[in-house]
């Protein structure tokens, strides 16, 4: 019996001692299932969606939330892989062929419109037009309309580096819609008489236009809803030809397809976080509040993370409704 019980206590702490030594493991494992990875794409809008979405999956749900900076294409294949879980802002006509083929491979699942009303497109200041008696600025080109009005105008938009042209101020590097921009201005035969001027980034491409506003003076170029920018200065689109696929695959010589700007996840997430899944699913909004919270931003040089709190301070009624009673009861505990 001596025997049995001193074989019987052996096993007893070899398996104790097992346990012991894969319990940080099992814990680690654990808390690495419960981090969520955001597509932090180098814009405004998505970055506060990613912080409020990221707040209430935080506090209300007990998940560990990053963020990842990059560019549109990168990010979205990192989503397909799964080295990142949730992108809050695809831009789908900006990236249809890499999003058809995650789409179709059953990389990504879509979950729906995160605003359903957005916009983009080339766009001049409306007193470039209409002019702003306010300002003592008369129309500078009042018939200007659409985009074959544009070659006779080139001069307006004259550009300071190059004054044989006009100047395009396009988006930034790494952005599909710079690249169908430039394509563009060759389609409508606009580059033989403006220059495709690729901004840096979101800044300096935004500050062109802050700059040459507050200015009265001409600008040319390519915009989006919702941003700061167009919920705080009056201008209005150039008019192209209608949407038509067969013209847009071949050389993008019509205006931009209805915006489709939806939430897509990797679909592992799925069965790893249903919960956040549901909770994404019913996560809408509309262009009119994402040009509020980032004026908001704007006027009081509020961070990405203040943004998200004004929402959630603003849109209390709304944001409920996205998620069941107590997880909304943790969110507001958290929020200040």
């Amino acid at each position: 019996m001596t025997k049995r019980k001193n074989y019987f206590f052996k096993v007893v702490v070899l398996v104790f001692g097992i346990s012991f030594l894969l319990l940080p493991f099992s814990s680690y494992a654990t808390a690495a299932s419960k981090k969520l990875v955001l597509a932090d794409v180098g814009w405004d809008s998505v970055q506060v969606h990613n912080r409020i979405a990221g707040f209430i999956m935080e506090h209300g749900y007990g998940y560990k939330v990053e963020y990842m900076p990059g560019e549109t294409i990168p990010l979205f294949a990192g989503l397909a892989r799964g080295d990142i879980d949730i992108n809050m802002e695809v831009w789908i006509a900006n990236q249809k062929e890499a999003y058809d083929k995650a789409i179709k491979a059953g990389q990504v699942v879509d979950l729906g419109s995160n605003f359903p009303d957005s916009w983009q497109g080339w766009l001049v200041p409306t007193y470039v037009i209409k002019g702003d008696a306010k300002r003592g600025i008369k129309p500078m080109a009042p018939d200007l309309r659409s985009i074959s009005d544009l070659p006779k105008y080139w001069k307006l938009f004259k550009d300071p580096e190059d004054p044989s042209k006009g100047i395009f101020y396009n988006s930034v590097p790494g952005w599909e819609c710079t690249k169908i921009n430039t394509k563009k201005l060759k389609a409508y035969g606009l580059d033989k008489y403006y220059n495709d001027f690729i901004t840096g980034s979101d800044a300096a491409l935004n500050g062109s236009m802050a700059g040459a506003y507050k200015k009265g003076k001409p600008w040319l170029g390519y915009y989006w809803a919702p941003t700061w920018p167009l919920g705080k200065y009056d201008m209005a689109p150039i008019e192209e030809p209608p949407y038509d696929k067969k013209v847009w695959d071949e050389n993008y010589g019509c205006e931009y397809p209805s915006v489709r700007v939806n939430i897509v996840v990797n679909a592992s997430l799925q069965k790893r976080a249903p919960e956040i899944v549901e909770f994404l699913k019913n996560y809408e909004t509309t262009q009119a509040m994402a040009n509020k919270f980032l004026a908001y931003m704007r006027e009081k040089k509020a961070k990405k993370e203040d943004a998200a709190l004004w929402f959630l301070k603003n849109y209390k009624d709304l944001w409920s409704g996205w998620v069941p009673e107590s997880i909304a009861k943790k969110v507001n505990a958290a929020s200040p």
